[in-house]
């Protein structure tokens, strides 16, 4: 699954060799790992707004080195710009013209994030221009950032401040290497609800999680992540898989649940086992899924109805049976797919199931909150796994080459981080919400 361009070009006599061809240079991505700087360098926080000063202050607080106006020949580790008051385009000018000449100082993985608020159809005409402006320009800085740097936002709804829990959190994970391929997306804070984590090092604990799809690749990548993060967790799985399930279980210390999703009372099963096991059910991962891919053209039956049975409608029906149970704080994080969102040949079913995905969180966002929980989705994009390794490997260098910004795949973990971020308290304020992890692989989206 490794990536080979990408080591070649970035180690010894192949990496000057590459330099030499002008060969593209895809770079080695900050990703997390415990007990590193949160931030590679100096912060510097532009922006005028009435809440730089708090945000400052919280900065300063994480043991960050915050400069306000400039910072000489520092090399900078993050750039964060405030844009919630802005109200017309002229506005953007300042800012963002100070961000563009500090930007030669950000060093390889460095981060740049935005504050903003969201355009609304209520908005008058110059505010909502300047709104969706910030929305295209942010996006543009990330396609202009060499280095594994990346560019993405956070939307305050309301009047909500930069320094409500969930904003905070959002920032954390946009600045770490938690979200090495997230790049050109926005996180939308809808509430001041959140609460920081006791230990930053282990976000969840005492929480139970279940995972489903867990057997292998992207849902055993989850399922340590919350393991490492606190969680105890439970693995979810068809019978088929119970081997490589009990193994999973046994790395993390978890319990495994041999299960096939589709069943009517799944949802039942899951809770009565995390209930009389481990006491609660705080967090649910719906990353089970399957393809059956075919050219409409060509599609039967069989091929439809399994992906949209196992991709979506047992998500449905698991998540009417946690809400009737009345879960409280319950966190449900369910896995979507680029494909839902752009569309992909040959995946019109899959399509539409993750595609489905989508809509499901943004429609149940309301039923959560009342329980005091959430439900969002993750929408990987190419993330090197089992199956997209045996796509052939020049095809799949190519279509690497072919992906802005970050010219690279992803890795299960990438997603993983993700979802564990969003299954977090301190993540409360985010609900309905779906964040591509795609390594800004889509244009205009």
């Amino acid at each position: 699954m490794a990536d080979k361009y990408l080591e070649l070009v970035n180690s010894g006599f192949t990496k000057k060799l590459a330099a030499t061809l002008g060969l593209p240079r895809p770079a080695v991505l900050r990703r997390h790992v415990p007990g590193a700087p949160l931030v590679p360098g100096v912060v510097l926080l532009l922006g005028e707004s009435s809440g730089a000063q708090a945000l400052a202050d919280v900065l300063l607080g994480w043991g960050l080195e915050v400069r306000r106006h400039s910072a000489g020949q520092e090399r900078l580790g993050a750039i964060i710009l405030l844009l919630d008051e802005v109200s017309t385009p002229a506005d953007l000018s300042a800012p963002m013209l100070l961000a563009g000449s500090a930007l030669r100082g950000l060093v390889p993985g460095g981060r740049v994030v935005s504050f903003s608020r969201p355009a609304l159809a209520t908005d008058a005409p110059a505010l909502a221009a300047v709104r969706q402006g910030i929305d295209g320009s942010i996006r543009s800085v990330g396609r202009e950032l060499r280095g594994g740097a990346t560019a993405n936002g956070i939307v305050l709804t309301g009047e909500l401040s930069p320094v409500v829990p969930s904003a905070l959190a959002a920032l954390r994970f946009l600045l770490s290497g938690r979200s090495a391929y997230v790049d050109g997306q926005f996180l939308t804070i809808s509430t001041d609800a959140g609460v920081a984590p006791e230990q930053q090092a282990a976000p969840l604990a005492g929480k139970v999680a279940v995972v489903t799809g867990a057997a292998r690749g992207i849902g055993a990548a989850i399922a340590n992540t919350l393991h490492r993060d606190g969680a105890t967790v439970v693995v979810v799985d068809v019978p088929a898989a119970g081997d490589a399930l009990a193994k999973v279980a046994n790395q993390i210390s978890g319990t495994a649940l041999q299960l096939d999703i589709t069943r009517a009372d799944a949802g039942a099963k899951i809770i009565e086992h995390a209930l009389s096991r481990h006491g609660s059910l705080d967090i649910v991962i719906h990353n089970a899924g399957i393809t059956r891919d075919k050219l409409l053209a060509n599609m039967d039956t069989a091929r439809w109805d399994s992906v949209i049975a196992v991709n979506i409608s047992s998500q449905l029906a698991m998540n009417e049976a946690f809400l009737a149970a009345k879960l409280p704080g319950l966190r449900v994080v369910s896995l979507a797919s680029t494909s839902g969102i752009a569309g992909n040949r040959g995946q019109s079913n899959y399509a539409a199931s993750k595609g489905g995905v989508i809509g499901m969180v943004r429609a149940s966002a309301a039923a959560f909150a009342e329980a005091g929980g959430s439900i969002n989705a993750v929408a990987p994009g190419f993330i090197e796994t089992e199956m997209t390794a045996k796509i052939p490997v020049a095809t799949r260098t190519v279509a690497r080459m072919l992906m802005p910004s970050l010219m690279q795949g992803g890795l299960p973990i990438d997603v993983a981080e993700a979802i564990g971020f969003l299954a977090s308290d301190s993540a409360a304020g985010i609900n309905g919400s779906t964040l591509r992890v795609c390594g800004q692989s889509l244009v205009g989206a």
